[in-house]
């Protein structure tokens, strides 16, 4: 019977710390969403600004929130099929990026030539903003679609590219020499040496070029396309609708985070773990 108890006190205690750990988690999101409510909400209520309050955004809004799957052809859509836009153009960017900046970073560590000439263009274009690239874009392809698609490969394509370079400069001498000592093929090497242990570093720029798609997106949505969240700001702001505007930005957030949560969750799983 002592036995039973003292464990079902443990149980009992476990259960306890299990409880209170959630609630600590949960806890401290709320009240940093609840300090910017509260923030906004006396934003709202000074002198001399059209800012709407929380509430009032609800209420203008509560069409859009309660039902984002509606479509009723043209440019009125809900905003599961705005996000759905913006997300097939970031994805089709986002894939043409990595399949493009993980060859080029693991060839300019690899091969002294290429990085000496390579390095530069990239310490050139890198900081270009992905507004500056739209013009150009549209002179490119002439079509909205593409040049909003190779805005976000050119915007994603940096961190990839730095962080796969920076990944195969760190792998440890030891492991090119015992795989020398093992008589391991280039490919071989490659496959079983030199991906795991850049695998951490890949993710790092993938994790960082997923953000700055997410960001470009907008960007070039608000002056090439028909549809998607960015095009959706710029229609709002036309016709002077703020509350419109705080929910697609609302909903930038969200998703963004969901990409970034998504891509850690994949690295996680995929790179190895110490």
């Amino acid at each position: 019977m002592l036995i039973n108890h003292r464990q079902n006190f443990s149980q009992s205690q476990r259960l306890t710390q299990v409880f209170f750990s959630i609630i600590k988690q949960i806890f401290a999101p709320l009240c940093g969403i609840a300090t910017i409510l509260i923030f906004w909400h006396l934003m709202s209520i000074t002198i001399n600004t059209s800012l709407p309050s929380p509430v009032v955004v609800i209420n203008n809004t509560w069409e859009l929130i309660i039902n984002p799957f509606f479509n009723h052809g043209g440019l009125n859509k809900g905003f599961f099929w705005l996000i759905l836009a913006s997300l097939k153009r970031v994805i089709f960017g986002y894939f043409i990026a990595v399949m493009i900046g993980i060859p080029i970073g693991f060839l300019i560590s690899l091969n002294q030539f290429l990085r000496q000439a390579i390095d530069p263009v990239i310490q050139l274009l890198r900081p270009v903003a992905p507004l500056a690239w739209l013009p150009l874009a549209q002179a490119i392809f002439l079509k909205p679609n593409p040049s909003a698609i190779f805005v976000i490969t050119i915007t994603a394509i940096w961190p990839i590219i730095i962080n796969t370079a920076l990944g195969v400069q760190m792998v440890p001498k030891d492991y090119t020499n015992v795989s020398k000592i093992l008589g391991l093929s280039i490919f071989e090497n490659f496959y079983k040496v030199l991906l795991p242990a850049t695998l951490p570093y890949i993710f790092t720029g993938l994790r960082i070029a997923i953000g700055l798609c997410w960001l470009a997106i907008v960007a070039a949505e608000m002056l090439l396309a028909d549809d998607g969240l960015g095009f959706f700001i710029v229609d709002a702001y036309n016709n002077s609708n703020i509350s419109e505007i705080i929910l697609a930005i609302i909903y930038l957030g969200v998703v963004g985070l969901i990409l970034d949560k998504i891509m850690a969750y994949i690295a996680f799983k995929v790179t190895p773990q110490n």
